[in-house]
């Protein structure tokens, strides 16, 4: 259902090849000033429905990093404006502010949802973008998060995180469960019902692999949502953290035999494994694939300590990345290439996050001061990371733009969520 229906009407491929209008990265980068009036109803649709696309719309919008997305209390506008130009005073909209307005219109058509969207230069009064989408008249978060990405693809060229999945766990009580849910947490769909599941990691393909305890240790399962799980590695004392190479055809993992772990490779089936580390006492964890899948990235504690360290894919060239700290764990490689994410404890046993550059080996601080924040995982367009943070109590799962600005948390219930993993693909819908 999640295919069904939805179609990009009116942004053509060759608008990717575009330079884009808002330049993210680069010391002149600011967020523009966006307003984003409530859609307006029409034909068929509800109020409830469009209350529930516009919490979606604006929050996709105001976590993408990329957009301030102006407070509507401050709107002087006639609430009745129209869609068009020609009906839209821009100088009510100047004076709040905006540089650009998005304008959405919701209409239902028996099962289906429609939203035109219409964004303008406020400046000029120019229509910059109109999109129309449709999405299943049930689903009025799917359609928010298409409108958004045509919205965040106008301005970037890029694709969005908008239309990606996410899995990660939730603990409640001893149980320890796998989810599947949209990029914001929502939609969620449980993989697994009592027990204790870990570390799930999404594949290209959407199949979700964990560590799970159900015949009393660790070993790794892999799952499609609506099947049963099947057994992908059951080797060893303990296999634990499955990392999927960027075109689904390997995996990494490590495996513990007596007092050692190791970093193994295999296909994607879990056949043919094979270490490409190899330290008699050592642990070997964590491994995360490179872009161009040439690399790996994991910790080890060969120096005496967990710290992130690089080798090829078939475990030559090991270098130390990281120096700094004395206990660096869960590092997640940039889709982009040039930053590896990780989670450091310092002096006073709390965790934060950093971010390491793969060839300069300069350190970022993320996060400072706001509780312990841990398992950074990068959105598949590498510019936000989404981490698991108790600073709002329980584990709440957070998002913020790559140079730790704009940290958001997921307009989720409350709880115990964890360790997410945002997959390396965007998935097709």
């Amino acid at each position: 259902m999640k295919a069904f229906l939805l179609s990009l009407l009116l942004v053509p491929a060759l608008v990717l090849a575009q330079a884009p209008v808002i330049e993210i990265s680069g010391a002149n980068f600011r967020p523009l000033p966006l307003a984003a009036p409530a859609p307006v109803v029409q034909d068929g649709a509800d109020k409830k429905t469009a209350q529930t696309f516009d919490t979606a719309f604006t929050y996709d919008l105001a976590a993408s990093g990329i957009f301030q997305v102006l407070d509507r209390a401050g709107f002087t506008a006639d609430a009745k404006e129209g869609m068009t130009a020609g009906s839209i005073n821009f100088s009510r909209w100047a004076d709040v502010g905006a540089e650009s307005l998005v304008k959405v219109s919701l209409a239902q058509d028996g099962g289906a949802l429609r939203g035109e969207l219409r964004l303008f230069s406020v400046a000029t009064g120019h229509e910059d973008l109109k999109v129309a989408k449709d999405a299943p008249a049930n689903e009025p978060r799917q359609l928010a998060h298409a409108l958004a990405d045509a919205l965040y693809r106008h301005f970037t060229r890029e694709a969005s995180p908008f239309l990606s999945r996410i899995t990660y766990v939730r603990k409640a009580g001893a149980n320890r469960d796998v989810f599947v849910a949209d990029w914001d947490g929502m939609n969620a769909q449980a993989l697994t019902k009592g027990g204790t599941h870990i570390l799930p990691t999404l594949s290209p393909s959407g199949q979700v692999a964990f560590t799970s305890y159900r015949k009393n240790r660790p070993d790794i399962y892999v799952q499609t949502p609506g099947s049963e799980a099947k057994p992908l590695v059951t080797d060893g004392q303990m296999a634990t953290g499955v990392a999927y190479s960027p075109d689904g055809k390997r995996i990494a993992y490590a495996l513990a035999e007596g007092e050692s772990a190791q970093i193994y490779i295999a296909a994607a089936d879990g056949s043919g494994a094979k270490a490409i580390t190899d330290t008699p006492y050592g642990l070997n964890t964590s491994p995360t694939w490179s872009p161009d899948g040439k690399r790996i990235a994991f910790v080890s504690n060969r120096g005496g300590s967990p710290q992130v360290y690089v080798m090829g894919a078939d475990g030559s060239g090991v270098k130390r990345l990281t120096f700094q700290g004395n206990y660096n764990q869960t590092p997640d490689w940039s889709p982009r290439g040039d930053l590896i994410a990780f989670t450091a404890r310092d002096e006073r046993n709390a965790f934060d996050l950093f971010t390491v550059n793969v060839d300069t080996g300069k350190v970022t601080r993320l996060t400072q001061d706001q509780g312990n924040n841990e398992e950074p995982t990068f959105s598949p367009n590498g510019r936000l990371i989404m981490f698991s943070s108790n600073r709002i109590g329980g584990a709440h799962l957070f998002v913020m733009t790559s140079d730790g600005n704009n940290q958001l948390p997921l307009p989720m219930e409350k709880g115990n969520w964890l360790t997410p993993d945002w997959g390396s693909a965007p998935a097709a819908k």
